[in-house]
């Protein structure tokens, strides 16, 4: 996928001032959104990155009569700073102010959104926040950005590609009918299912439409009987989908949605809508039908793995860990004496994923974080030429990077020293291994959430006054987008418990701003924990998927239990036993150091 790199322009933020006085209106919002509320939102949709120059893939701005701000989250709060021009743009960060509370306080304004921009929950907030101060929030029919944007790309039309089901595990029929028996017993007659991932999930197909995610662009309506219509654009349909979607599933154009829609209101029906994840442009089109609030039928279903999907993430990650491994014999052996820099072991790493034998893999399942020394400090970092570091001798590098395969997604995390370390850096990585081991080696009772476990990630470094902003864990789906709900591990609030199929990470860290970077990520499956002698509540646990050495010379012996070295030690035989074995001599040499005992 190309790079979308939008440099800062006041004469984009002028232009647009002048498009939005043809509006009457006296700003606008512009989040990090599509029509789809995807994360990962194509380059026709990166509205935000061209007006800003901030590419972090969660965000707003809003452009005031009164002064034009941005909101990031914790990820992104020394990215930002390097992305954009702040004499244009305040920053704020969302912990400390929110968009709402920053529209509370200014002068009353007509404002302007995008309804397929925001979700109704969004909305709610924002035009309260307006209220307060005296303004009006009106909808846009045409988004102004649109219109100055001259070289917008063209909406991304790949083509539709089945998902056989040696890879998905179970019909697009069956998964159907579970559903629709669901939607009859609580006397629902169709749900809109607005997401990509649950309807690639759903009817077993994939696409290209959004980078490093395998996701066809489209909308869906799915019925009480089990049958389906999918809306999406006519050239996507590739050789043998019909045939393969079946005759339950019926294909219509984008622009028929809207029709159809009003004919589920006019017809008075019991709608159930995911107000969290669906456009407000939806809930305008079905006036007249009972809406129904919940979350995404699909959502649930999809984030438990059934067997042939999880035989296929152990599969995947076997494959990915030996393309890692490889990788780290490669920067072990060359970047202590040569001039490697961020860029170069990105793509050394990626090669490595490409020549690991296979058909499966297909690309990245996200931009690979590769930071070295100071920038590893920036939680999200994406390397570009103006950035690109070298790896200097005695210095941290940080890799986050991760593989879409044909049968399952992978996302891992490995920080390195290059050449010595010093005692800060041992410390601090120790301190986050502590955090890492303590959640891999959880058993906690079924209906806990990921919320309940955070403090576990979390613990050794608070007790030295020391966190982190950013989420503990993520989902991650099956050949599908590697950040997928509805579970995650963090301190905000969830309410969603850790089933059995369920993947997630598990990823602390700890950043010093201007010097250094820390976090260790693998993906683990929520299992069911082996009885315990004696006891008497059924326990979960989790069984790591990711293979790869955490590096030893980062580690402080002394400050680990024997609990620890222990998982550490067993963990590293693991790995060294399902891969060592297919790497070359001199690799697996390496790696017998990599995993000794200590």
């Amino acid at each position: 996928m190309p790079k979308n790199n939008f440099p800062p322009s006041a004469k984009r933020l002028q232009a647009l001032w002048v498009e939005l006085e043809k509006q009457g209106i006296d700003g606008f919002i512009v989040p990090h959104a599509d029509e789809f509320q995807s994360e990962y939102v194509p380059p026709s949709a990166q509205r935000l990155a061209w007006l800003t120059g901030f590419t972090g893939s969660a965000g707003l701005a809003i452009v005031h009569r009164n002064g034009s701000t941005i909101f990031v989250d914790g990820r992104y709060t020394i990215a930002v700073r390097e992305q954009i021009d702040q004499n244009i743009f305040q920053i704020n960060h969302i912990s400390e102010c929110t968009p709402e509370k920053w529209l509370s306080k200014q002068p009353a304004a007509k404002l302007g959104y995008d309804s397929w921009l925001h979700t109704p929950k969004e909305l709610a907030k924002l035009k309260a926040a307006c209220k307060k101060a005296g303004s009006e929030l009106i909808s846009c029919e045409n988004n102004p950005i649109d219109a100055i944007w001259t070289e917008q790309p063209q909406i991304p039309l790949s083509p539709v590609i089945p998902h056989p089901l040696c890879y998905s595990g179970e019909t697009s029929q069956t998964k159907r009918e579970k559903i629709a028996k669901k939607l009859i017993e609580d006397k629902i007659d169709a749900t809109i299912i607005t997401t990509p991932d649950s309807i690639a999930w759903l009817l077993n197909i994939r696409g290209n439409d959004i980078p490093y995610a395998p996701l066809p662009l489209s909308f869906a309506i799915l019925y009480s009987n089990a049958t389906i219509d999918l809306f999406i654009h006519p050239k996507k349909i590739g050789q043998g989908l019909i045939e393969h979607l079946g005759k339950t599933v019926t294909i219509q154009p984008k622009n028929s949605l809207a029709n159809k829609l009003k004919e589920l209101g006019q017809a008075k029906k019991t709608v159930l809508l995911d107000e969290k994840q669906t456009a407000n442009w939806i809930f305008e089109q079905i006036i007249g039908a009972k809406i129904i609030k919940g979350n995404d039928v699909c959502l649930l279903a999809k984030a438990s793995k059934n067997p042939t999907e999880i035989t296929g993430m152990r599969t995947a990650h076997h494959r990915d860990g030996i393309a890692l491994t490889r990788f780290l014999y490669w920067l072990n052996k060359n970047a202590p004496n040569k001039s490697i820099d961020e860029i170069q072991a990105a793509e050394q790493l990626e090669k490595y994923r490409k020549e690991n034998n296979n058909k499966e893999y297909q690309y990245l399942s996200f931009e690979t974080i590769s930071a070295a020394g100071s920038n590893a400090a920036i939680v999200h970092y994406q390397v570009n030429p103006k950035t690109n570091k070298k790896l200097e001798k005695n210095s941290i590098y940080l890799v986050d990077s991760g593989g879409q395969y044909l049968d399952g997604t992978t996302d891992v995390t490995r920080t390195i020293v290059i050449g010595k370390a010093t005692t800060e850096q041992k410390t601090r990585f120790t301190q986050v291994l502590k955090g890492h081991i303590a959640l891999a080696n959880c058993r906690f009772p079924k209906g806990t959430t990921g919320t309940q476990l955070d403090i576990l990630a979390r613990h050794t470094l608070w007790q030295s006054g020391l966190d982190y902003q950013h989420g503990t864990g993520h989902g991650v789906g099956s050949y599908l987008s590697v950040h997928e709900g509805p579970q995650s591990i963090s301190q905000r609030a969830n309410n969603v418990e850790l089933k059995t199929g369920m993947i997630i990470s598990n990823e602390p860290g700890y950043y010093k701003e201007g010097a250094f970077g820390i976090r260790i990520e693998n993906l683990v499956l929520v299992t069911e924990a082996q009885n315990i002698k004696g006891g008497e509540t059924p326990m979960m646990s989790f069984e790591t998927l990711t293979l790869a050495p955490i590096d030893l010379n980062l580690v402080e012996i002394s400050i680990l239990n024997q609990t620890e070295i222990a998982w550490l030690n067993d963990y590293h035989q693991k790995v060294f036993r399902e891969i060592g074995q297919e790497l070359e001599e001199a690799e697996r040499e390496w790696l017998v150091g990599c995993t000794r005992m200590i």
